[in-house]
């Protein structure tokens, strides 16, 4: 197993990844072209030439960072990946000079293991609602948990 840092050619390893989370409404789709856009915000953890563990950093103000998609193959849980993956884009919070990490999930004892608090929703960003929860089936009755971190 190896951590990289994908590539555009490596969007269908991505999107096969993620594929079956999304499918479950567990993680919000998203399209080729935005993945393309933002593919320097993944983190991988690929083994043989299959992604199974994924995780990316969306940076919304000089201070604020999300971990968003964050998935690991269900072959491969309960192994740290999910974990090895958050510590990896965490790292990288703080050297572009984050000082929040902000996520919403339906995994809040996994999170609040790595030092995140719940937050009420009516905290998370605006830019974060009208960019992402809108495009979401969920919107607006979300059940996602809200969490933070002082990083």
């Amino acid at each position: 197993m190896k951590t990289i840092k994908p590539i555009l050619k490596d969007i269908h390893k991505i999107q096969d990844l993620l594929t079956p989370f999304v499918l479950e409404g567990i993680i919000l789709k998203r399209e080729n072209d935005e993945v393309a856009t933002n593919i320097r915000s993944y983190i991988a953890i690929k083994k043989d030439d299959k992604f199974i563990a994924i995780g990316a950093l969306h940076i919304y103000s000089q201070e604020l960072g999300e971990i968003r998609s964050l998935a690991v193959d269900k072959n491969y849980q309960k192994q740290g990946l999910g974990k090895k993956i958050v510590k990896e884009l965490e790292k990288e919070a703080k050297k572009l000079g984050l000082t929040k990490l902000l996520t919403l999930t339906y995994q809040k004892e996994f999170f609040e293991s790595l030092g995140f608090k719940e937050i009420p929703k009516e905290e998370v960003p605006s830019q974060k609602v009208w960019s992402d929860c809108i495009k979401c089936p969920h919107f607006p009755n979300c059940n996602e948990i809200s969490l933070i971190k002082t990083i």
